[in-house]
């Protein structure tokens, strides 16, 4: 479908309808109501969340055990960047907003009603409408969005690379599971699983200037990509006893920090096992299948901190800040642009993760 052959008054849109049944469609364009803003789309990245909605994980899904997240049809795509096309009634002054303006939204759409909302906590919304999993927030994968009128919008420098701002939510996540990581001086930090959100903790680890950086992959092609990005040392769990070789670093005791972003369950275990007593384990990945462990490694054993990090509260103004004055190091994480038409080749590209790290569809 090509412009010239599409109606007025509408666009392209990915649209998930099932596990594996994603169809590029024609919808109509929003018309921005009052507060919200319509944006032209300049890119959209393929995350592993999204493939793994594609796939028909049962967080997304639903099984036994659980209901679904993801509701249908659906526009996919939260790792957006674009212009502003269009802005409805107290838009441009609620966001400070105007037409031509590059713009990005954060992933969830609070409701600024329910308990999280009212105490500040947004991200951890209950009705949690995410860009590109619920109907009420279509996603970026199209030629135009909208953002809601309870979006948390913000202006992105117009000089920033496509490649560099398209990074700026996966970047926010990272950002945020590296605050909740508490690194201190001196401290032996690893990031296990080093795909876009675990190079992006890489980077960001990086300025927090760790005794230790340790990255951790069994693509030694990412591991050299984060080495470049920060990381002092580099494990392979192809041929490295990861626990054994972190506590050679160490003097016997272990890594203080473990930040696990391998998509994994057996990554869970192996960074439980590489912890010193006292230390600090962040749990990030979206992981399609349950993991078990020994929960006496926690408690008795080590007295383990335990957290988790869900999206980038807090983190959007910063990292844009830090992209455009070079802070943050990003080169090479973008390896792919793909034209909109080619997003199912894109999914499979990130399911494989064979010569590819963060694909861009581009509209």
């Amino acid at each position: 479908m090509t412009a010239s052959t599409r109606s007025i008054g509408t666009m392209r849109a990915v649209r998930c309808h099932a596990p594996q049944d994603y169809r590029l469609e024609e919808v109509p364009i929003p018309t921005p109501g009052p507060d919200e803003v319509l944006l032209k789309v300049e890119a959209c990245g393929i995350c592993a969340s999204d493939v793994k909605c594609f796939i028909g994980a049962p967080l997304f899904w639903g099984d036994a055990n659980r209901k679904g997240y993801v509701q249908t049809p659906v526009t996919a795509g939260h790792e957006f960047i674009g212009r502003v096309e269009a802005l409805g009634p107290g838009a441009a002054a609620k966001y400070g907003l105007k037409v031509g303006d590059r713009a990005i939204s954060e992933q969830i759409v609070p409701c600024d009603e329910c308990r999280y909302c009212k105490t500040g906590r947004y991200w951890l919304c209950t009705v949690h409408d995410i860009y590109g999993f619920h109907t009420a927030t279509h996603g970026g994968m199209a030629d135009y969005m909208l953002f809601p009128a309870k979006a948390l919008n913000y202006l992105v420098p117009s000089e920033l690379p496509i490649e560099r701002a398209a990074l700026i939510e996966p970047l926010a996540c990272s950002m945020h599971a590296v605050d909740r990581a508490q690194i201190k001086f001196g401290d032996t930090a690893v990031i296990a699983g080093v795909g876009t959100l675990g190079l992006g903790m890489v980077a960001c680890a990086r300025l927090k200037n760790p005794g230790c950086l340790v990255a951790v992959d069994t693509n030694n092609e990412r591991l050299a990509l984060a080495r470049s990005l920060g990381a002092d040392v580099t494990l392979n769990p192809r041929d490295t006893d990861i626990p054994q070789a972190l506590k050679d670093i160490t003097g016997g005791y272990g890594c203080d920090v473990y930040i696990e972003a391998t998509g994994h369950p057996e990554g869970v275990n192996q960074g439980l096992h590489s912890m010193c007593k006292g230390g600090n384990f962040v749990e990030f990945s979206v992981m399609k299948e349950p993991s078990t462990t020994d929960w006496t490694i926690i408690g008795d054993t080590k007295e383990l901190n335990i957290y988790g990090a869900h999206l980038g509260p807090g983190c959007y103004s910063i990292v844009i800040d830090y992209l455009n004055r070079g802070l943050l190091k990003v080169d090479g994480i973008v390896t792919h642009t793909l034209p909109l038409e080619r997003y199912i080749e894109g999914f499979h590209m990130v399911q494989s993760g064979a010569g590819s790290i963060k694909v861009l569809l581009i509209p």
